[in-house]
C-alpha cells in the first residue's frame, strides 16, 4: 500500500509510507479474505485504514462524514424516545456507532453486530480514540456474528446496515441475502412501529432502490460526502415499512 507526501526541508515532497498493523482473515464458504489494518503517521496525527488485500481501502480514520451522517439519520426522532433500540450492522471504525450515540437518549441501547472478531479488537486499541472511543459508552454493546441473525430477533427502532461497499459490492458473499427481497421482508419485520431500515453505499443502485419499494417501503434517498464538503459522495437509503407495493410483488405473495 502507498502512502501520502509531506515537505521536507528544502520544499522536497517525501511519501509516507502506510505501515501494517495486522491483518484477519474472514471466511466465506470455502473462499477466504483477508483484511489489513495500516497506518500513516501523519503531522495531523495518525491516520487507518481497512482494506482488502489486493483491493481497494473500506474505510478510512480521515473520510467518515458519511458513516456521521448515517448515524443521525438513523436516530431522527429516536432522540426523546425512552428505551430506544438500534441495531447495527459493521463497526469498521466506529464512526456510526458514535455517530448513533450522541443522537440518542441515555437510556438508549446501540447492538453492533460485526463478523471479525479482530475488527473488534482494532477498535479496543488503535482504532478506539478515532472515534473517541464508542464502544466503552455503556449502552453499547458488540456482537461478534452475523447481523442477520440478530435482525430475526426483532424489536429494534432502527437497522443500520454498514456491512459492505454496497448491496452489490459484498465483503462476503453470506451477505448478499440481507439486499434480497427475503432479507428485507425480514428487516421489516423486526421493525418496532415507525422504525427505519438504513442502507450505506459507495454509490448508487437503482436496481437495489427498486427492490427497496417493491418490498413495500417508502424510500429515501440521501448521497453525502465522504469528508466534509470533499470526497465521492456515497449513498445513504432510509427506508420505511409500508409504502406502496408493486402489482408484482402482490402477486407473487398471493402465489
Amino acid at each position: 500500500m502507498g502512502g501520502g507526501f509531506t515537505t521536507a526541508p528544502g520544499g522536497t515532497a517525501v511519501m509516507i509510507r502506510a505501515e501494517l498493523l495486522a491483518t484477519a482473515l474472514v471466511e466465506d464458504g470455502t473462499t477466504e479474505t483477508e483484511l489489513r489494518l495500516y497506518r500513516r503517521l501523519l503531522k495531523q496525527g495518525p491516520e487507518y485504514t481497512i482494506r482488502i488485500a489486493g483491493g481497494t481501502d473500506l474505510m478510512s480514520s480521515r473520510r467518515h462524514g458519511s458513516e456521521d451522517a448515517l448515524g443521525e439519520l438513523a436516530c431522527r426522532g429516536l432522540s426523546g424516545k425512552p428505551g430506544a433500540r438500534v441495531l447495527i450492522g459493521g463497526l469498521g471504525i466506529g464512526f456510526t456507532l458514535a455517530s448513533t450515540l450522541r443522537h440518542l437518549g441515555p437510556d438508549a441501547s446501540v447492538t453492533v453486530a460485526e463478523l471479525v472478531s479482530d475488527v473488534v479488537d482494532w477498535n479496543r486499541t488503535w482504532l478506539g480514540e478515532c472515534a473517541g472511543n464508542p464502544l466503552d459508552d455503556p449502552r453499547a454493546s458488540a456482537v461478534v456474528g452475523d447481523v442477520a441473525e440478530l435482525i430475526e430477533r426483532g424489536d429494534w427502532d432502527a437497522i443500520v446496515l454498514d456491512v459492505d461497499n454496497g448491496p452489490e459490492a459484498l465483503t462476503t458473499q453470506s451477505n448478499a441475502g440481507l439486499y434480497s427481497m427475503a432479507g428485507l421482508a425480514k428487516a421489516a419485520k423486526a421493525l418496532r412501529e415507525r422504525g427505519v431500515l438504513l442502507v450505506w453505499s459507495s454509490s448508487s443502485d437503482g436496481a437495489f432502490e427498486r427492490r427497496l419499494r417493491n418490498a413495500g417501503f417508502s424510500v429515501e434517498v440521501h448521497r453525502v460526502r465522504a469528508h466534509q464538503r470533499k470526497g465521492a459522495r456515497h449513498v445513504i437509503w432510509v427506508a420505511s415499512p409500508g409504502g406502496p407495493v408493486s402489482s408484482a410483488t402482490r402477486r407473487r405473495r398471493k402465489g
